[in-house]
């Protein structure tokens, strides 16, 4: 229903609105000619965004109530994967290329990758480093899906969340390669801590097939 009435609200409203409709009133979102920009790194009260689900729906209504958009610029340090992963569907989709104005770092490199063509700006960066999933939230998933998934144990729930793990690296690998990244590059990826984070430069990206121009 949350989702119903935003998506309701981004369509009723202009664009120099649609720029403040968002969560304690940071402006993710704004149109420049063919570019739709999306910033998650505006601050309020010393706290920074990042991406969420709700940003789906919102790229969504903007890009099919603005056909003329043709660019997708982002600058994210990340959130939510499998937020970033349907909002790379949805830029597939509308066929759109990718720049990177700022930085572009952990699930953020999701949605760059859904680009047609990629480029990043001079000055720009691109980070990458492992997924991860901290005690707290994994604590609340098993008390939440127990009983639904009948894990009787926490031994049941490990041996779940083994399997699974690797079944979302085997998936994020495909997906890498899937959009032009040199497999080999895709790997390395995977060796960096989720506390720590690889910027290549422009050289390397440019080889492994992130940046196509």
């Amino acid at each position: 229903m949350l989702r119903a009435a935003i998506a309701a609200l981004l369509t009723a409203l202009p664009l120099a609105a649609v720029a403040q409709q968002d969560d304690a009133g940071l402006a993710k979102f704004s149109v420049d000619g063919v570019t739709l920009i999306y910033d998650t790194e505006t601050t309020v009260e010393g706290e920074e965004a990042e991406i969420t689900y709700e940003d789906i729906d919102r790229l969504r209504a903007l890009l099919r109530d603005n056909d003329g958009i043709k660019v997708l610029e982002l600058n994210s340090t990340g959130g939510g994967v499998f937020a970033s992963e349907e909002m790379a569907r949805i830029v597939i989709d509308f066929g759109l290329d990718t720049v990177v104005s700022g930085s572009c770092v952990s699930s953020c490199v999701n949605v760059f990758l859904a680009g047609t063509s990629r480029r990043m700006l001079l000055g720009s960066k691109i980070g990458f480093h492992r997924r991860q999933w901290s005690a707290a939230a994994i604590e609340d998933y098993y008390e939440s899906q127990r009983e639904s998934r009948g894990w009787d144990t926490p031994y049941e729930f490990a041996s779940w969340v083994y399997e699974d793990t690797q079944a979302e690296t085997y998936k994020h690998l495909a997906y890498m390669i899937s959009r032009g990244v040199d497999p080999a590059f895709a790997i390395r990826t995977k060796a960096v801590s989720n506390d720590d984070e690889w910027y290549p430069s422009r050289l390397e990206l440019f080889q492994a097939g992130v940046l196509t121009e």
